[in-house]
């Protein structure tokens, strides 16, 4: 059975996306994901001291990238918000299958549901609803390359999907009427949003159907998708909530109803801090890549993310980021009106219409080659070489202005470029030597060791953010904010936790696999206990938790994980363990999460492969390999196979073309393909050292069948 768990919200920005519509069943199994029944209006509620929110699930429960305002962001955003002005904690619970949603809020396992809920005569007869939070038109989504629907009658002989639990399926009931020739598609239990969007891209169906706010979200991150036509005319939006509730439905509509007069009518504006506190929206353009914004295992990150976020709060703003396709994109929004702020580690002069704040970083460029380079002293050195480097740096302008009295060759590369591709390319041998800063290059050392570290190039350059030149109130605020941030204890904390991180931590040790003991942990007791519990070879659970903190139960990650098997401390709460440093709770927390992360995946899946998937999830997050599986099969490689294709296509999302288009964003996809190949080497070595030890009592009886399920098929030699 499926062991789920719903995600508690104790902060203002927080971002979910997941399925794109919620429809509701009059049948259906309700899974338990809150621990308590509460039927009672706003006394009740209140009592308890939280809210519980329905919201769309999504593969682990945890937010998608979000990148241009996402509507489903935004509601749960605001159903927190909600939550906060009663003086309650929110807890926001996935729900996975459409059909539950209903059933949940009726039998008082949820207080409301935010999400994209049409009004429908039926739905009311089960439960209230808020005012309308949207309007809406259906939308048949179709291939980008797809010209040949305009009308209703051009839907006779296509095949188009949806969900029996959505009004999209009735609505298209309707059309069938009219249009006998068309096919209606029962979506498969098993496929996601993202699969559904895939088969209308490959072409094997030839639509679904979206709300259009939802849809304008898809565009956001595919090209390969558009809208064709309207299937309906507005509907109404509105948010569900249980019957016998008058209180907390009148305490909602009060609150939306606030909400909506203040919440900006347009998606493109511009404005000053003054009006930006009407909206109570803060927009920040900035990239998704590991020194700005990106998602790991399940938790929005990035260094100009947790700043963003600081000025957000300290405003009482609720933060919007905002994803541009390219570098040049950040100014061009910000012009257009589609931000507020462009971050971004920008230097040099500013451009036309454009404020630099007051710097709030200083990047230090160096020069970079392949690790089996010698040391390069300085510029006399590298007569012959050719440096590569975008044009319109800092970087650009100091080495030109030398390269003819020292015999190298500057090489422009596309500004474009992030980090992780620029150094790619110098570890293939493409690029001869780089340039790039200090902070980025850091983060490159700590996961590979390809690379050199040279010499300086130039001096430091201060890095700024961008506002409008008009926009001077916020300059202004964002100058005092800098002012006072700035190498303040905040500021280092957060700044060591993404450039500062010892190499040492994350690379593989030198430990012996062998303790002279007999054993493989000090805690190989607690780790058979579990694995059995949760049927996983303990030799695997052994080796995942020495790569995750090399035995120390008082490990701490840069990124808050903790424990043995370094559990993030919100994951952990809501699987109900508050002590993660404690050996026990730490291993078991972690063991449990494993299982959780396994049954996010197919049973049918090979079984080993189900093993290498789970422990991809457990490092990166679900959704980052559910984005490869999508990868490797529309690049032709075997979706359900790690090794030499999953892997290969999780490589492919720390690069910008695939990263764009992939609804989780970038990852820094070494890391999980190093991890999963890292942590099979020591399970094998454990498996050999074990088989060895006559007599072992360490050996589970049922050693056998977890090898027979996790092995390659490949006999093991001694």
């Amino acid at each position: 059975m499926m062991r789920s768990f719903g995600l508690r919200a104790s902060v203002w920005v927080l971002a979910a996306a997941g399925l794109a519509a919620c429809g509701d069943s009059d049948t259906g199994e309700v899974v338990d994901r809150s621990n308590y029944v509460e039927t009672g209006d706003m006394e009740a509620i209140t009592a308890r001291g939280r809210l519980r929110i329905a919201v769309p699930g999504n593969l682990d429960g945890g937010p998608a990238l979000p990148r241009q305002g996402s509507p489903v962001t935004y509601q749960q955003e605001l159903a927190i918000a909600f939550a906060d002005s009663l003086g309650l904690d929110a807890e926001l619970v996935p729900v996975f299958r459409l059909g539950e949603m209903l059933p949940m809020l009726e039998q008082g396992r949820a207080d409301i549901i935010a999400a994209n809920l049409t009004m429908t005569d039926a739905r009311r007869e089960r439960i209230d609803f808020s005012v309308p939070i949207a309007h809406v038109r259906e939308q048949l989504l179709v291939a980008a390359d797809n010209d040949a629907i305009h009308q209703e009658s051009d839907l006779a002989g296509l095949r188009i999907m949806a969900d029996r639990d959505t009004s999209f399926w009735q609505t298209l009931q309707d059309i069938k009427t009219r249009v006998p020739g068309m096919e209606l598609v029962e979506r498969l239990p098993r496929m996601d949003d993202e699969d559904v969007l895939d088969a209308v891209s490959a072409g094997a169906i030839d639509g679904t159907v979206r709300d259009s706010n939802i849809v304008a979200m898809y565009l956001g991150y595919r090209q390969d998708l558009k809208p064709a036509m309207a299937l309906t005319g507005d509907r109404v939006i509105a948010w569900g909530v249980r019957k016998g509730a008058p209180n907390l439905r009148q305490a909602l509509n009060q609150f939306l109803t606030h909400e909506q007069l203040t919440r900006p009518p347009e998606d493109i504006y511009s404005a000053d801090l003054d009006e930006i506190k009407e909206r109570k929206v803060l927009r920040v353009l900035m990239r998704n890549t590991s020194a700005s914004y990106y998602l790991w295992r399940g938790e929005l990150m990035g260094f100009e993310y947790e700043l963003a976020k600081r000025f957000a709060k300290k405003h009482k703003l609720r933060l919007e980021v905002v994803v541009p396709p390219n570098r040049d994109s950040l100014l061009t929004w910000l012009r257009e009106g589609r931000g507020d702020i462009a971050a971004g580690y920008w230097a040099g002069e500013p451009r036309e219409g454009m404020t630099l704040s007051r710097p709030y970083h200083y990047s230090q460029p160096y020069l970079v080659s392949r690790s089996g380079e010698g040391d390069l002293v300085d510029l006399s050195g590298l007569r012959g070489r050719r440096i590569a480097v975008p044009p319109d740096s800092p970087a650009w302008v100091w080495l030109a202005s030398r390269q003819g009295r020292n015999g190298f060759t500057l090489q422009g590369i596309d500004a474009d470029l992030v980090t992780e591709e620029i150094v790619d390319k110098v570890g293939s041998g493409e690029f001869d030597l780089a340039v790039v800063d200090e902070h980025r290059l850091a983060v490159e050392l700590a996961v590979r060791d390809d690379l050199r570290k040279q010499f300086a190039i130039g001096d430091e350059v201060p890095n700024h953010w961008v506002v409008r030149s008009e926009d001077t109130q916020l300059a202004k605020s964002l100058d005092s904010f800098f002012k006072k941030e700035y190498r303040g204890t905040v500021y280092n904390i957060t700044y060591k936790k993404y450039f500062e991180n010892e190499r040492q931590i994350r690379r593989q040790q030198s430990e012996r696999v062998d303790r002279g003991d007999g054993s493989l942990s000090p805690y190989d007791a607690l780790v058979r206990k579990y694995g059995e519990e949760y049927l996983f070879d303990w030799r695997l659970i052994t080796a995942q938790m020495y790569q995750e903190s090399r035995f120390d139960p008082t490990a701490k990650s840069q990124a808050g994980a903790k424990g043995l098997m370094q559990v993030m401390p919100r994951t952990a709460k809501e699987l109900g363990f508050t002590n993660l440093q404690k050996p026990e709770e730490g291993l078991h927390a972690g063991v449990k999460y494993m299982d959780w992360v396994r049954d996010r995946f197919p049973e049918d899946l090979p079984v080993t492969d189900r093993v290498w998937f789970s422990l991809a999830a457990y490092n990166a997050g679900v959704g980052h390999v559910a984005d490869a599986r999508r990868l490797a099969a529309k690049k032709g490689w075997d979706g359900d196979r790690w090794f030499d294709n999953v892997e290969r296509a999780m490589l492919l999302l720390s690069k910008r073309e695939y990263a764009q288009q992939a609804r989780y964003g970038y990852v820094r996809g070494a890391e999980p393909v190093n991890y999963v190949a890292q942590i099979r080497s020591r399970y094998l070595a454990y498996v050999k050292l074990l088989e060895q030890q006559q007599g072992n009592a360490a050996m589970p009886v049922s050693a056998a069948r977890f090898v027979a399920m996790l092995m390659s098929g490949e006999p093991i030699s001694n």
